[in-house]
This record gives C-alpha cells, structure tokens and sequence, in this order.
C-alpha cells in the first residue's frame, strides 16, 4: 500500500477487514476544553513522528479525522468543533461515530449545551466516555467534576484518579487495577457498586455484600460491557500535552467500546419511498453509505468524507448518488434540490488530517474519503444502483443569521455564484438566496464566527473578496384609506401620438387578500378592448412600488371613467396612464409599510426564561404562550416560548439570543403576515 504523500514516515492506511476490527470515536464538549490536545494525543500515542501540540486554546472550525492503528483495531479518531456556530461539522461527526467521548474541564464545569448534547447520544444509545481535562489549573477540583457528571449524566462514574503533584497530573491510579490508598477507597467501592448494578451475575451482589473478595478480570468484563451498551460511563483524567492518561483512554477506546454492527444504524428508505429492510453492517451485503462531509482540495478536487453502513465501497465501481434533503426536513432547501444520479467511484483514500493514504477499498462500518464524487454533496447517500437507497439525515440545524455580501470588484462578481455553490455543498448549515426585492446576495449562517468562516473561505479557497452589508427586510406598501386619482397620458410628437385617460378609485383590503381590480365604466368612455390594459399597467405599478419600491398589497382598484382617441389610443397608453394615476394617489397620508412577522419558538433553559421575555419585549415582540419543553430529559428545566416577532427584529438574534441565554437558547421561525409599521420607523424609511 503506498504510503501518504508529503509524510514518508506516515504508515500505510490501515485495511481493516470486517467490521469487527474498527472503532469510529468522535470526540465533543465545548470550546476551550481541549478536545484538539485531546485529539492529538491520542494520534501521537500510536503515530511516530506525529507531534502533540503545545496548547489546549485551539479553535476547531471543521471536522477533522485521522485513522490508525491501535492495540489490533483500526481506529477513526473525530474531532469536532465546540463553538456553537459549526454545530453542523459536530453533528457530521456525530453520524460518522459509534462511540462519543465527551471532554470536559475539570476547571470550567459542565454547561447547559453539553448536557443537551449528552442526551441527544443518549437517544440514539450512543456509548458514552468522559475525559477531564484542565486538572493543573487552580480552580480544578477532579472529584466534585466526577459528582457533576454523575448528577448531569447518570451512571457515571471515575474509573481512574489523576495523582497531583506541584499542580500537574503526573500519573493516574486505575480503581479497579492499581494500587489504591485511602484517598480512593469511596471512589473505588462507588466505582464496584456500580460495576455489579450493571453485571449479568444476580449473584455478584450478595458475594460482594457479604465480604467475598471479587475477581478483577470479571469485574473488568462487566466494566467493558457496560461501556459497550451505553449504561455505564467511565470518568477519564487525562492531561493530553504530557500524555499523562492517554493509553489508559486508549484501552477504553480498544477494548470497551463498541465495534460498528453493535451501534444501530440509521433508518434507510428508498427514493421513491418506502423503507428499505435487512440493512445490516455487512460488507457482502449491498451497498448503503453517506456522504458526512464534502471538502475541496486544490490539488484533488472535491473530496466527500464517506461513512460507509452496508456493503463495501470500491473503487472505480458505478455508486448511485441520491439526495432528498427537503423530504426529511419538510420543506425544499434552497441549494439542495432532490437528485439521483449513478457515478463511478473515484480513489479512495484513508483520512489522517490533511494527508491522504490511498486505498481499495471500504468494508461496512469503515469512514473513508472518496476523490472526484463530483454529484455528490453533504448528507446524500451513496448505494447499489441495483438497490437504491436514502438514509435519513442527521439532525441538521436551521441556520438563521442572514448576512448580505457584496462582491468587492467585477471579477469577484464573476466568480461569486460558482464559490457559493460550491460552499452550500459542502455545508449543509448555510443557505444561500438571491432577493429580487432588495438586490442582495443573503447568505444565512448559524452565527457571526460561522459568517466569519464562510467569508474566509471565499477569499481563501476561491479568490473571490466579498464585504458584508446590511440585510434588508423585504417591506410592502399598502394603501390605508380609500382615495381617487385620475391619470392623463397624452403626448403628440408627430404621426401617431399617445393617449390615454383613465379615472380609479382605489381602496384598502383586508390584509392577506391581495390586489383586485373592478371595471366600472359605463357608456364606452373606456374602449373595451383597453380595459385589460388598465388592469395590467396598475398590476405592473404596484410590484414596482410607489412611495419606497416595495410591492403594493391588498388594494382594490376601480375603474371609474376614462377617455380615449380613436387614432393615438394604445395598450402601452392606457398602461402607462393606469400607472401614473396610481402615482398620483400614493403618498404619506394615503399610504403606510406593512412589515413581515415570523412565528417564533424559542426553546431555552429556564434560568434564562425571564431575561428572553424581557428582549422579546424590547424587539417588539408579543408572547402567545409558553409550555414546558419536550423531550430535553425527564427533569424538565426548558421551556418553550411561541411568540410573533418583527422580521426585522430577528436579523442578529441568533447572536442575542445565544448572548441572553447563556448558550442555552434556539429558536426556529416562520413567515406568518405582513402588519403596519409603526409609523416613526415608517418615516425614517420614507424620508431616506
């Protein structure tokens, strides 16, 4: 197998050949805690030549994997992002695991977002390790971080003690295995009492009661499958830039937890409908695969991150590509319309970083990269054209920030919409739209790092420099008392001329009930076959706009009366005469802005409830109601609050809200209505 290029001294990419022999971790917690340390610990312990960093303040903004070998088992170690706003990179790396190990610091706590993180592995029987990290800082406290973890987590329990010396971790003492003193007997006899609640033994419990003393190797069984089923979760000390508890996480990883045909796999239908049954982790049986993440490398192309379920992925071998994201989540999503396509595989290569060790092939409950996928993009399923299949996607947030950009010279604007099409491939957590109304490129992102980031790969990736500008809300006029206007085109430039009167009453309709035209002439002062062309000249008006360039809605206009010339009448005439007199009624006294208002729900913890009404009150926000929130865990704590809110209002409030809550906030929203706008915002608008 050739080795990596640029890294000679990397190994071979490993080739595992059953599904028994592979461990897909993914690590998470929040950012600062020091998963990336975390990460290349680990790597450096089974890589020669692979170097630790020197830091635990990193920021992750992508999923980044890397495969080796470790202790007989080929392992796909994830690290994931824990700033908020690459939440979908987390969630990718969450679908391609069958096993988390959650890092948290034993200086900091755990907060809110972790332990709704925590629960979402729970719901998928996800089995579950704790690392704690940050143990040499002052404030760190490892046991009172050990009773955290039991009260947020559950079963949860120390399964290692970090020894302490001049403020650092220097070793770690194994409570079931090395030699303990007093200082660890509670932990210890918690640690066994919790081992024999998960053993198979009925009789383990009363030989323990009874003084009987217990065998470690069966102990340590019954640890090892509890770890496996996803009851028990072992607590970890680790200190990831001296090393100090990484074999010992290591052994967990190799030993405890589970190999892919023990973690349930996600639901598969077909294309056309209908679930697709006996998908099994099986690499003799066809193939069922996903696309967890998309990238593009400069020299290579497009690579797709493939988490292969079924079957065995091959090169050079015809896939079909399927992709029906909007009927997973109820709606089309803009930049990702239902396709099916069949495609030839391109290399195959196994990840470690930013290098690619090529390969053959994928078996069952392998991750690999796949070159050239080119219909390919984020959440589609790759699977046998004689079985076409669609795995369900993984919980994929609805990004709400809207940004507009702008491309800063003409060639920027020419290479603009080829960069963001490629960008919404790869990261199923923006969107991408083109507003008509207001003439802005909007891009709507989880937050301002993730628009940050988005920017950056523009200028990085594609060369292409865009400045960010105000979003603009798409506003409508509307007329709010009833009024006449007449409108007189007449013009005479020799041959034949224009001419045309029309005469129109125009009033207000009930919101939501759109335009309506009446004819009301009587005696012919209107030729017949001129009446359409009042119609269409006062329709054309009105999407144009009259007081701000905003659509008029909700108006009744009335043909009255009118006069014609026999010679210079035309269609274009009475169009434009259509046109002028509804200019001639518009104005601030006839006239007012409607704006548009989103129903919106908004889940947050209850600690922070009081502080989210109170902004919404401030964003002129009105509170229908609120209910406790399902599904967050049985002891409650959230509550859900459903609310009508200005658009306009909402345009930061990702940021806001996340600010207010404490990180415990998220909302979703709909378009719901157009109302008034209050009439001082009113007059800003029309005096600019």
């Amino acid at each position: 197998m050739a080795r990596a290029t640029g890294r000679p001294d990397l190994p071979a990419a490993p080739n595992p050949a059953s599904p028994q022999d592979i461990r897909n971790v993914v690590l998470v917690g929040p950012g600062g805690a020091g998963k990336t340390a975390l990460f290349e610990a680990l790597v450096a312990a089974r890589v020669s030549g692979q170097r630790t960093g020197t830091t635990e303040h990193v920021r992750t903004t992508n999923l980044t994997v890397a495969s080796f070998e470790s202790g007989g088992v080929t392992v796909n170690l994830l690290d994931t992002p824990g700033y908020p706003d690459f939440i979908g990179d987390l969630r990718a790396g969450l679908r391609a695991a069958d096993a988390a190990v959650f890092v948290v610091s034993g200086a900091d706590g755990i907060d809110r977002p972790v332990s709704l993180l925590w629960r979402e592995c729970a719901a998928v029987g996800m089995p579950r390790a704790v690392v704690v990290t940050h143990l040499d800082q002052p404030r760190a406290d490892f046991a009172a971080t050990v009773e955290t973890c039991r009260r947020t987590f559950g079963d949860a329990r120390a399964t290692l003690w970090p020894v302490i010396e001049g403020g650092a971790v220097t070793d770690v003492v194994g409570l079931l295995t090395g030699e303990t003193s007093s200082e660890h007997e509670e932990a210890r006899a918690a640690l066994i009492e919790s081992v024999i609640e998960e053993s198979e033994d009925a009789t383990l419990l009363d030989r323990y009661l009874e003084g009987e003393p217990l065998d470690t190797n069966a102990l340590l069984a019954d640890l090892r499958t509890a770890i496996c089923h996803g009851t028990f979760f072992p607590i970890v000390p680790v200190a990831p830039l001296t090393g100090v508890g990484v074999e010992a996480l290591l052994g967990i990883i190799e030993r405890a937890f589970p190999d892919p045909t023990v973690h349930p796999l996600p639901a598969v239908a077909s294309p056309v409908g209908g679930a697709v049954k006996d998908v099994t982790c099986d690499p003799s049986q066809p193939l069922v695969a996903e696309v967890v993440r998309t990238t593009t490398d400069p020299y290579v192309g497009r690579l797709s991150l493939v988490r292969v379920f079924s079957g065995t992925l091959r090169v050079d071998e015809t896939v079909h590509v399927s992709g029906h994201l909007g009927d997973f989540v109820g709606h089309e999503v803009a930049g990702h319309p239902a396709h099916d396509d069949d495609e030839r595989v391109g290399p195959l290569a196994s990840p470690f970083l930013d290098q690619h060790r090529p390969r053959g092939t994928a078996v069952a409950g392998d991750i690999a990269l796949v070159s050239k996928l080119t219909r390919a993009e984020t959440s589609d399923t790759l699977s046998s054209p004689e079985r076409p299949a669609v795995v369900a996607p993984w919980l994929l947030p609805e990004p709400q920030l809207p940004v507009a950009i702008r491309a800063a010279t003409k060639s920027d604007e020419d290479k603009l919409a080829g960069a963001l099409q490629r960008l919404v491939a790869e990261d199923v957590t923006m969107r991408m739209e083109h507003s008509g109304e207001t003439d802005q490129v909007v891009l709507w992102a989880m937050g301002q790092a993730h628009v940050e980031h988005l920017i950056g790969q523009l200028a990085d990736r594609f060369g292409v420099t865009v400045t960010a500008e105000p979003y603009r809300t798409a506003l409508r006029e509307t007329f709010v008392r009833r009024c006449s206007a007449q409108g007189r085109h007449v013009k005479q430039s020799g041959g034949h001329g224009q001419y045309a009167v029309c005469s129109i009453e125009i009033e207000p309709l009930p919101r939501g009930a759109g335009f309506e035209f009446v004819d009301k002439v009587v005696g012919g002062a209107v030729p017949r076959q001129f009446i359409p062309s009042v119609e269409k000249g006062a329709r054309l008006q009105l999407e144009k706009g009259l007081l701000t360039g905003h659509p008029v809605v909700d108006v009744r206009v009335t043909l009255t009366d009118g006069k014609a010339h026999s010679v210079d009448s035309s269609d274009v005439a009475f169009q434009t005469a259509a046109a002028l007199a509804l200019k001639e009624a518009a104005n601030e006294t006839t006239m007012a802005l409607l704006e548009p208002i989103d129903r919106v729900d908004i889940t947050v913890a209850d600690d922070y409830l009081g502080a989210v009404m109170s902004d919404l009150r401030g964003r002129r926000g009105q509170v229908l109601g609120t209910e406790p929130a399902d599904g967050m865990g049985p002891e409650g704590g959230w509550t859900v609050v459903h609310a009508e809110v200005p658009q306009v209002e909402l345009s930061r409030y990702p940021i806001d809200l996340r600010s207010v809550s404490h990180g415990t906030g998220s909302f979703v929203r709909e378009p719901l209505r157009h109302d008034l706008l209050p009439a001082d915002k009113a007059k800003e608008l029309l005096r600019s």
